[in-house]
């Protein structure tokens, strides 16, 4: 019988998996272009600029994104119940306490950030906290401290730089192609077979679109392993449910939403109901909310 330890270590090999096939991606991308041109070299600057501008994002990610959510500092004072049920789940999780934001916004939602357990960040906006009862909040702060402890960052930072990556090199190879670099390559002037160019120019181009679908594939499967974490967590995944419950009935997106940073949310900012079927739902940064409650707590 399946249990919430289960979809915990599934969702981590998944992610494992996932990570496994962007890394092939990405080989295969380097391949592709250094075959046609015939000169591994043009992809250095590619790489070495994506991993620059990851690395950087990645370093300075809690101040960076806690001035892109316009939030501010919840003191103790002003804000006791919040800071002392992140204070109290923080202890129990054997982390360190982040720094406590609040987001004027009417929306409930919540995220996490920084770099690692000692340099987090979690906020909240207002409307959750008018919205949630004790052992809601606890879910919901209890979920992004495991996003915290399970180094979320880390894995989403390092899937940003692989499409990152990508979409450089692509980038490189359709301006080179449409300015005419490259076009008596060797390999070409050697008569290689033209089928295998066409495969490789295609692959080149559907690289980006595959890259970031992977990449928002993995965002997915963290939030269900920081959904199975945080009720562990709690040893209550009724509030976390209860929470998703009525984040999943508030329709209305939050008042500034941000793509760069829609991953990062416990709910899609833009509203928990966007692309939740067909194809888009592979464009999405989170599961369904339905698909999160039955994880928790099964059919109802």
């Amino acid at each position: 019988m399946a249990t919430l330890y289960t979809h915990k270590d599934e969702n981590i090999a998944k992610t494992w998996v996932l990570m496994f096939v962007f890394l092939c991606v990405v080989i295969a991308v380097g391949w592709a272009i250094s075959w046609y041109y015939n000169s591994p070299g043009i992809l250095v600057f590619a790489v070495v600029f994506a991993i620059a501008m990851n690395i950087s994002s990645y370093w300075f990610s809690d101040k960076v994104v806690i001035a892109m959510a316009g939030a501010k500092p919840a003191s103790p004072t002003e804000y006791p119940d919040l800071n002392n049920v992140v204070e109290n789940l923080a202890i129990t999780a054997g982390l360190p306490k982040p720094k406590v934001y609040i987001i004027n916004d009417p929306a409930p939602n919540a995220f996490a950030t920084g770099r690692n357990a000692k340099h987090a960040a979690l906020a909240v906006t207002s409307g959750l906290l008018s919205m949630m009862n004790r052992s809601e909040l606890e879910g919901v702060v209890a979920h992004e401290l495991s996003h915290v402890g399970n180094r979320d960052m880390v894995v989403s930072t390092v899937a940003v730089m692989l499409v990152g990556m990508v979409t450089l090199a692509a980038d490189f190879f359709l301006r080179a192609s449409f300015f005419g670099i490259g076009g008596n390559n060797k390999n070409n002037r050697e008569g290689n077979n033209p089928i295998i160019a066409v495969i490789a120019i295609v692959f080149i181009i559907l690289a980006p679109i595959l890259a970031t679908l992977i990449q928002l594939a993995i965002s997915r499967k963290r939030e269900f392993l920081a959904d199975a974490s945080g009720a562990l967590l709690t040893r209550y995944p009724e509030g976390l449910a209860s929470a998703l419950r009525k984040i999943g009935n508030y329709a209305a997106p939050m008042i500034h939403p941000n793509n760069a940073t829609a991953h990062l949310y416990i709910s899609n900012p833009f509203g928990p109901r966007a692309a939740t079927s067909g194809i888009a739902k592979l464009f999405n940064t989170h599961p369904p909310i339905e698909e999160r409650i039955k994880a928790l707590v099964g059919d109802e």
